[in-house]
C-alpha cells in the first residue's frame, strides 16, 4: 500500500521553485509609483493650461464688453439727437431759401423788407448756434475736392480752370455731428480739368479720419476671444 505522506523537504523545494519562477515574480511586483506620479503631473499640467486659456479668454471677453459698453454710452450721448437734428435742418434750409430769394436791392429800398430780412438772418444764425452747441455744424465744400463721405454729386460741370473733381456749386448745405456726416452736401463737381493728385479722403481737411454716416458704428480693435 503506497504511502500518502509527502516528504517535507520535497514540498519546500517545490515551493521554492514556484517562488523563483518568472510568473511568480510578475505577480509579486506592484505598479511603479514614479510612473503614476508622472501621469498625475501631466494631467495636472494639462488641466492648468486649459484653465489658464479659459481665464485669458474670459478676461478678453470682459475687456471687449467694457470697451463696447463705453463706446455705446459715448455714442448715445453724442449722437442721440441725430434724427431730431436731421429733421430740424429743413427749417434751416427754408430760412436760407428765404434769405436767398430776397434781392439785396429790394431790401435796401424797403425798410420793412430789410427789417424782415434781418430778422430771418438772425433766426438762421441762432438756429445754427443752437445746433453747433449740440455738436452739429454746417460744412461749406465749395472749392474743395469732392469727398464721397460727406458730399453727394448731383451733376458735373465742364470747367478746365480747376482740377477735375473740385466742387464748383453747392445746391444744399451739408452738416456733420461730431465726427460723423449727418447730411451730405448736394454739390456739382468740375470735369475736364487737370487730374487732381490722389489723396486719402479727409473728414475736415485737417488730417482727420474720413467721416461716416451718423448712424454708423465705430468699430474698434477687438481682442481675441470676442
Amino acid at each position: 500500500m503506497p504511502d500518502d505522506k509527502t516528504d517535507p523537504r520535497e514540498a519546500n523545494e517545490d515551493q521554492a521553485k514556484v517562488a523563483d519562477s518568472p510568473k511568480a515574480e510578475t505577480q509579486n511586483v506592484g505598479p511603479d509609483p514614479n510612473v503614476q506620479v508622472g501621469a498625475d503631473l501631466d494631467a495636472l499640467l494639462a488641466e492648468n493650461a486649459d484653465m489658464r486659456d479659459r481665464l485669458l479668454r474670459t478676461m478678453a471677453d470682459m475687456e471687449n464688453l467694457r470697451r463696447r459698453t463705453e463706446r455705446e454710452k459715448s455714442d448715445t450721448a453724442r449722437y442721440a439727437i441725430s434724427n431730431f437734428a436731421r429733421d430740424v435742418l429743413t427749417v434751416g434750409d427754408n430760412l436760407k431759401r428765404t434769405i436767398d430769394h430776397v434781392p439785396a436791392e429790394a431790401a435796401a429800398q424797403d425798410p420793412a423788407l430789410k427789417s424782415f430780412l434781418e430778422g430771418v438772418e438772425l433766426t438762421e444764425r441762432e438756429l445754427l448756434n443752437v445746433l453747433e452747441r449740440h455738436g452739429v455744424t454746417r460744412i461749406d465744400p465749395l472749392g474743395q475736392r469732392f469727398d464721397p463721405n460727406c458730399h453727394q454729386a448731383m451733376y458735373e460741370v465742364k470747367n478746365a480752370d480747376v482740377p477735375e473733381g473740385t466742387v464748383v456749386d453747392v445746391m444744399q448745405s451739408g452738416y456733420v455731428i461730431g465726427d460723423r456726416c449727418l447730411r451730405p452736401a448736394l454739390v456739382a463737381i468740375a470735369k475736364g480739368g487737370a487730374k487732381a493728385a490722389k489723396q486719402q479722403p479727409q473728414g475736415d481737411g485737417n488730417g482727420a479720419a474720413p467721416r461716416k454716416a451718423a448712424n454708423d458704428d465705430f468699430p474698434e480693435g477687438e481682442q481675441p476671444g470676442d
